[in-house]
């Protein structure tokens, strides 16, 4: 090589995003600055949760590099940075996207995106509280926010689309991933008031505590014998 190597850039990129409710209308902002230059990043969808929005902020951010660069990336996502930096995320997709023996990872095709963009960039994450009074941090909570309250968003086809919906990857055991925000989802008794008609029950029902999320698990489902519930 001839003449003096360029200097690999450095950039620092700060991120945030979020839905109201979760799951539900939901917008990202991001702050990428070089320098004296800073730039603003934002946009929304119509229906997706809020680690989309985490997720989708790092990678918009990173997208818009045109050269790899040396990035220093802060956002307030505990699931972004710890799945980055404790090497969660690059495990799972080593073991085919399985986050362990019976819960496949949610958001596949984010991890993958940001994965590649992470080989193409070298990338520190870095988490900071939110809402602590950073300014930059601040800053794209209002992005995303404002963004997550226009009209006509499009629809985040990823996650309306998502493969972890599929059969082979139903919401069955308690503990498992809720496929709306993945936060593990707990097993709940229902009241039984047998209605006119009715030829069954739940014995239980698997319920996502965070975003009240309902799954029917068919193996608990049971047939009364008689118009009487015992």
């Amino acid at each position: 090589m001839t003449g003096e190597q360029e200097q690999v850039k450095e950039v620092t990129i700060f991120t945030d995003g979020g839905c109201e409710p979760n799951p539900g209308p939901g917008g990202y902002g991001v702050i990428l600055i070089y320098g004296n230059t800073q730039k603003e990043l934002t946009g929304g969808f119509s229906l997706t949760t809020n680690n989309r929005m985490e997720l989708f902020a790092a990678i918009a951010g990173l997208q818009a590099l045109k050269f790899p660069c040396m990035v220093k990336l802060y956002s307030d996502s505990k699931y972004l940075v710890d799945s980055m930096t404790k090497g969660w995320a690059q495990k799972w997709r080593e073991n085919g996207w399985w986050r362990n023996k019976k819960a496949k990872a949610s958001n596949i095709d984010l991890w993958e995106k940001l994965i590649a963009l992470c080989n193409k960039h070298q990338v520190e994450f870095e988490w900071v509280k939110g809402h602590a009074g950073l300014g930059a941090n601040e800053r794209c909570d209002e992005l995303s926010m404002t963004a997550l309250k226009q009209p006509n968003l499009p629809a985040d086809e990823g996650y309306e689309q998502r493969p972890e919906d599929s059969s082979a990857s139903k919401i069955t055991q308690e503990g498992q991933s809720c496929r709306k925000c993945s936060t593990p989802v707990v097993k709940k008794v229902p009241r039984r008031k047998q209605k006119p008609a009715q030829t069954y029950y739940y014995e239980y029902y698997l319920y996502c505590p965070n975003c009240r999320t309902m799954y029917m698990v068919e193996e608990a489902k049971r047939y009364f014998e008689n118009k009487t519930m015992l």
